[in-house]
């Protein structure tokens, strides 16, 4: 009697999730990551007889990893808002300010540059390509984001890193459209400008920001002001976030704003209506669940696809330069020079520029945008992509925990010779 392919996916799904809870407390001090560890295990998965009776990779199809990229990243982006206990302001957020004015369009233009000169891509397809890595990601970045609401959390580096991750996913659509658009326009010849500027700049970037203040206004006095018990916080309920989350992507993006940033300013704006509620742990550990058991199918997946072949078919040696190039020199120089006159220290400086860790952000960008214009080189940009994500995924994953540990370390022996005898 064979074995129903249904089962075997039935069964490796609850084995998924049996991981998701287990290996975090497994690898806790370890120099190892969580991605790590799903990645190899879909890489093992294809060399055993079973991977056969799964069929295909979802991430084999542009729609499906644009659709399930997508959600992963705007339930990241709700659990890193809520996990901010830092209220927002200029001098407050100073840090996360020079890194998306400043860090960002360098990281975008010297990634676009390399590119067009070095890997022989088009204007469209290279600003395309520095617009998908450039962003950190909410979803691989978790061991070096602050921890849960009303921890104490006060590290610059952690809550600058998350900040950062939690803006720039949405920030990074502008450039993510202006490369649409010089596509579009390579193939129809129409002007394309105005549109840009005054739809995908300041229309969706303003309703955005502002259809998020509303929402999280709206959800947070429904969950914390109304009288007589009805607030959703008497409830108690973790999945209440993923709700939140939903109904304020949906509206954003159906007011044609950018989901990403509403998703992460209606998450700060819901922090700040009740800052001391213990509700907002609640909603908090369940994201974080959600996040952590979507980023490990998704991770598994792609692990899968390395395995197959199918993700570095066309890699050669310049990609693996420029990949390297992106991930050891463009974004640390780039971090490094947006933090120049800050007050911080300059360890902290040096780490909150190298762990600019890129994820599924990037996937989602690229099919996003292969969906919407015709892009030349598409699978120069794929394997690209992939690549950054990887050794971003081991390099990162490797070398967080102890630069994490060394740099408290210091802060700690810092703080502790100030301290009057």
């Amino acid at each position: 009697m064979g074995i129903n392919s249904y089962l075997v996916l039935i069964a490796l799904f609850g084995l998924v999730v049996l991981m998701t809870s287990w290996l975090p407390m497994l690898l806790k001090g370890f120099p190892l990551s969580l991605p790590i560890v799903c990645i190899a295990f879909g890489t093992l998965f294809v060399w055993t007889p079973l991977s056969a009776m799964i069929g295909d990779n979802p991430l084999d199809s542009r729609f499906l990893t644009e659709k399930i990229t997508e959600f992963v990243v705007i339930i990241a982006l709700m659990g890193a808002g809520l996990k901010i206990d830092r209220i927002l302001g200029w001098r407050s957020w100073m840090t996360t300010w020079r890194l998306l004015a400043i860090s960002m369009p360098l990281t975008i233009g010297a990634i676009a540059l390399l590119g067009w000169s070095f890997l022989g891509l088009g204007v469209a397809s290279a600003l395309l390509l520095g617009s998908a890595l450039a962003p950190t990601d909410p979803v691989l970045a978790s061991d070096v984001q602050v921890g849960p609401p009303q921890s104490g959390e006060k590290s610059e580096v952690r809550f600058a890193l998350t900040s950062e991750a939690g803006l720039n996913d949405g920030l990074s659509f502008p450039f993510v459209h202006l490369a649409i658009a010089l596509a579009a326009s390579n193939t129809t010849g129409a002007p394309w400008f105005f549109d840009w500027l005054t739809t995908d700049v300041i229309w969706r970037l303003a309703a955005g920001t502002g259809l998020g203040w509303a929402t999280g206004k709206l959800l947070g006095y429904l969950t914390f002001r109304l009288p007589n018990r009805a607030g959703l916080a008497h409830t108690g309920d973790g999945f209440v976030v993923l709700g939140i989350t939903c109904l304020s992507y949906g509206l954003i993006e159906m007011a044609h704003g950018y989901g990403f940033v509403g998703v992460f300013v209606t998450a700060l704006t819901l922090r700040h209506a009740e800052r001391n509620s213990g509700y907002h742990e609640n909603l908090h550990s369940f994201a974080e669940q959600i996040e952590r058991l979507m980023m490990m199918v998704v991770l598994v997946c792609f692990g899968a696809a390395i395995a197959e072949g199918s993700v570095f078919h066309p890699l050669d040696w310049r990609i693996v330069v420029a990949s390297l190039i992106i991930l050891l020199l463009i974004r640390p120089i780039a971090g490094w020079v947006g933090l120049l006159g800050s007050p911080i220290e300059k360890r902290e400086k040096a780490v909150i520029a190298v762990f600019g860790i890129r994820g599924l952000g990037s996937f989602y960008y690229l099919a996003y945008a292969l969906g919407h214009a015709p892009f030349s080189n598409a699978n120069i940009l794929w394997v690209t992509v992939s690549l950054v994500v990887l050794i971003s995924v081991v390099l990162h994953g490797i070398t967080v925990t102890p630069v994490m540990r060394w740099l408290e370390r210091k802060n700690d022996e810092m703080e502790a010779g100030k301290m009057p005898d």
